[in-house]
This record gives C-alpha cells, sequence and structure tokens, in this order.
C-alpha cells in the first residue's frame, strides 16, 4: 500500500551498522513478561512520546526489583515502507528503549534489541488503528 501525500515515506537509507545483517539473539530464550509495557511510537518515528516514558519508567522499576533478569527489547514497525527502512526503523525504535532503561539505571548489558521491522504486527488487519498497533517495542525476559 502506498503512503498517503501526508504521510510520504521516508527516503532515509539505513546506517552502517545495518541491522538486516546483525544476528538476532535466539528468541525461544526469551519469554514474554506481563509486568512489561509495549511502548508505542508515532508513525516513522522513533522518539519517545510521553506514555511510552511513563511505560519505561515502570519497565525500569521491575527491571530494578529482578536483578537477575536480561530483557530482549523488539522493534516492530507497521507495513508502509520497505522491509529494509522498516528493519533500520524498527532498530531505532529498540535502541531508543534501551538508551531510556540505561539512562534510568538498567546496565546495557542486561539488553539486547532486534529489530523484526514489519515482520511481526501485533495487528494485520489494514486500518490505521491496527498499524498503530505495530509502532512498538516489546520486551521479553530470561534469567541470567
Amino acid at each position: 500500500m502506498a503512503p498517503t501525500p501526508d504521510q510520504q515515506e521516508s527516503t532515509e537509507t539505513p546506517k552502517a551498522d545495518d541491522p538486516a545483517q546483525q544476528p538476532r539473539p535466539r528468541q525461544d530464550e526469551f519469554v514474554a513478561a506481563p509486568e512489561l509495557k509495549t511502548v508505542r511510537f508515532d508513525f516513522d518515528k522513533a522518539l519517545l512520546r510521553p506514555d511510552a516514558v511513563d511505560a519505561l519508567t515502570s519497565n525500569a522499576a521491575w527491571l530494578k526489583q529482578n536483578v537477575d533478569t536480561l530483557v530482549l527489547i523488539e522493534g516492530n514497525c507497521d507495513e508502509k515502507g520497505t522491509s529494509e527502512y522498516n528493519l533500520a526503523l524498527g532498530d531505532r525504535r529498540a535502541k531508543a528503549a534501551m538508551d531510556y532503561l540505561e539512562a534510568n539505571g538498567i546496565a546495557k548489558d542486561r539488553m539486547t534489541t532486534v529489530s523484526y521491522g514489519k515482520e511481526r504486527p501485533a495487528c494485520s488487519e489494514n486500518t490505521e488503528e491496527c498499524m498503530k498497533q505495530n509502532r512498538r517495542a516489546d520486551f521479553k525476559v530470561k534469567s541470567r
């Protein structure tokens, strides 16, 4: 689906550390943690919104109480844009979440990021409300 005139696809190219070329962590080692909140993003953005900051503050508090827990931060996107672009955007989203957690006392060596771009939608209906659900960072955990 082509972007509407007010939502032109960005032509930004991925950085040299192309997330498509980075090894992905073994997902089967990590499990969903209902205590950790999903972070939402605006269209074509990796900036943390106020609701994302609230979610990350809560996630940081939980991670501080569970010091033997490692976290996988998964960056995701909606279906607009190329696969390559969305992998880079998902990477920026995951890293924005990781940077916030690190700035709030979570050791970087406890965190791993991965981008799934548009590969793992939370919702597959072709509506704007559904696409909003796919612009996210999810959190999974495992014990050290």
